[in-house]
């Protein structure tokens, strides 16, 4: 309907006619461009072995880095027009259809070319490209060495100057769009030494091809010969001195990618290689979603994850977020600790402990931070700004040596015992009073079942906050953590353990709600249960909110009583928590 011999791509085709139509976005075509100067990274998004042809059916593939992982998406020949022309990205002078099906395939996982309109350059890179970006601005960089030793790693280094940036201007030069760098070199002339930036974008049919060189003719004489003839043989992009280069673009933006990412990419082979460590986690409510520093009393329930170098080291550390449609405000800390650990930071740690690096918090996708580390051990934590907040996200960490890196968490571990023994004294105390009321409901041997005990508990219980753990649930779970003998009944010795263990849990329960003392939050629910005797891995304490938090996230004493019951029988009985838990 729009071409008479439409192809999806054309072979060997080193012509980049690619515009973005009517309603279409330039970051994303500058995208595209990069990755179209990278053929072997630009083949594995878009597959040239699609054909449209007698076995043609409509449908096309490509492959975007998408929440952490490669994606192929599928999307069929159906593309917007306007009066019969293409609306968005399309191709000007040739029947390729490639940029028109990628940007559907874009739209698609944005959920709209509507949201392709919030789109910015550098997530774009990154689901092209696989790669974790980082950006500069040109005035950042000391001289032309800083420059090169970006260069020196597996990572595509790109130009931008901004459509209304103040900077020095020269023909053919286009604002907006991003220049891939190649090299930066020295060139001793008769003037002395100077330095010299070699960069490309992809040219259109049309365009003024740039020369070579950008530099007046008193600096082209001043270059000896040989050096001119080797400079000029590059095919690939012109020359231009560094001091031009800052002048002339606002910023440096970068992909680096991982030493199976590059493998494609030809023009990276000779380069140092990034290592990459990488985690995909989750932060929820009540389990790992503490907010950032100024959230003293949560932070440290974010995910801890422990980095450590054996050797001084560049890093760059990039956590993206998987929320597409409702992004979160994210960042990170990172801790210096002394010696490595086995098992999650302890709250006090973070209220003593001064971080070493903190990132900024937006609520951009991504969010990197570079940074030269010592050797040692670390703890990266990563976060939403508020608490509370859930969503997916993945942490990756670059490196040029390799290091290692864990998430930590707790072993489960009974810390001590939960239920407690009564003391020798109660009976002629604060027992008195429940022991006739035990008596009347018991059988001939004084031991009593779950539905006598919850019956016992309504009578003895002062008011309707202790009496919120007298359910029958709640009541079948003590009887059967307490029973010593599978007879699903319990003595009145076992009634006190029980009796004192309730003033124990409540005052434990009290002294981490201070805010309510009727209500615990989620967030504190760890706490409060490791001071009761339990450490409780993250596995097991997501069960365990998903069973007890009421909708306003909170937690009543009953849920308290019921979840520590319930975590007893757990460390006494041979079954896993997922299985007594949800069970």
């Amino acid at each position: 309907e729009l071409y008479a011999n439409p192809k999806f791509i054309l072979d060997c085709n080193d012509t980049f006619d690619v515009v973005t139509g009517r309603l279409g976005d330039k970051w994303l075509l500058s995208c595209v461009g990069v990755l179209y100067l990278c053929k072997g990274l630009f083949y594995r998004v878009v597959p040239a072995d699609q054909r449209i042809d007698t076995n043609y059916a409509g449908v096309f593939r490509f492959r975007l880095w998408w929440c952490g992982q490669w994606v192929e998406v599928l999307v069929d020949d159906r593309l917007p027009t306007v009066h019969g022309k293409l609306a968005f990205m399309h191709c000007s002078h040739s029947e390729q259809l490639w940029p028109a099906l990628l940007e559907k395939a874009y739209a698609k996982m944005h959920g709209s070319y509507e949201a392709l309109k919030y789109g910015n350059l550098l997530d774009g890179l990154a689901d092209l490209t696989g790669g974790i970006t980082e950006s500069l601005n040109v005035s950042d960089l000391t001289d032309a060495a800083s420059l090169h030793n970006l260069m020196k790693t597996t990572s595509i280094v790109t130009a931008y100057r901004l459509p209304n940036a103040v900077t020095h201007s020269v023909k053919n030069i286009e604002s907006g769009m991003n220049y891939r760098l190649y090299n930066v070199e020295r060139i001793d002339t008769t003037e002395g030494p100077i330095y010299m930036v070699r960069l490309a974008r992809p040219l259109a049919p049309g365009d003024t091809h740039i020369t070579h060189f950008i530099l007046d003719h008193e600096m082209w004489s001043s270059i000896p010969v040989h050096e001119r003839e080797r400079l000029t043989s590059t095919t690939k992009g012109f020359w231009m001195l560094y001091s031009d280069f800052v002048s002339m673009f606002s910023r440096v933006e970068m992909v680096h990618l991982d030493v199976e990412t590059c493998k494609a990419e030809t023009s990276l082979a000779d380069k140092q290689k990034w290592q990459v460590k990488s985690h995909q986690g989750r932060w929820k409510k009540g389990v790992s979603a503490g907010g950032c520093r100024n959230h003293v009393n949560f932070f440290h329930m974010n995910p801890q994850i422990q980095v450590v170098l054996n050797e001084p080291d560049t890093v760059i550390i990039s956590l993206n977020q998987h929320s597409i449609m409702e992004p979160k405000v994210i960042g990170f800390s990172v801790y210096k600790i002394s010696k490595c650990l086995t098992e999650t930071a302890s709250p006090l740690f973070f209220k003593k402990t001064k971080s070493s690096i903190n990132s900024q918090y937006t609520n951009s996708r991504q969010v990197s931070e570079r940074c030269l580390l010592d050797s040692g051990a670390y703890l990266v934590i990563p976060t939403t700004f508020e608490p509370r907040q859930e969503a997916n996200f993945s942490l990756r960490v670059y490196s040029i040596r390799q290091l290692k890196m864990r998430v930590l968490d707790c072993a489960p571990l009974m810390l001590k015992a939960a239920i407690l023994k009564a003391p020798p004294g109660v009976e002629s105390n604060s027992f008195a009073q429940y022991e006739s009321q035990f008596l009347q409901l018991a059988d001939e041997h004084k031991t009593i079942n779950a539905f006598e005990l919850q019956e016992l508990l309504e009578r003895c219980l002062p008011n309707d906050y202790i009496k919120s753990c007298a359910t029958m649930e709640t009541c079948r779970q003590i009887v059967l953590s307490m029973e010593k003998d599978g007879s699903g009944r319990i003595t009145l010795s076992d009634f006190k353990d029980l009796i004192c263990s309730l003033k124990h849990w409540q005052m434990v329960f009290r002294s981490h709600a201070p805010e309510k003392m009727s209500v615990l939050r989620i967030e504190r629910f760890r706490d409060a249960l490791r001071e009761v005797g339990f450490a409780i891995p993250e596995r097991a304490l997501s069960l365990l909110v998903l069973k007890y938090m009421r909708k306003d996230g909170m937690l009543r004493f009953g849920d308290f009583v019921s979840a520590v019951v319930l975590l007893h029988r757990a460390f006494l009985a041979e079954v896993g928590f997922d299985m007594l838990i949800l069970g």
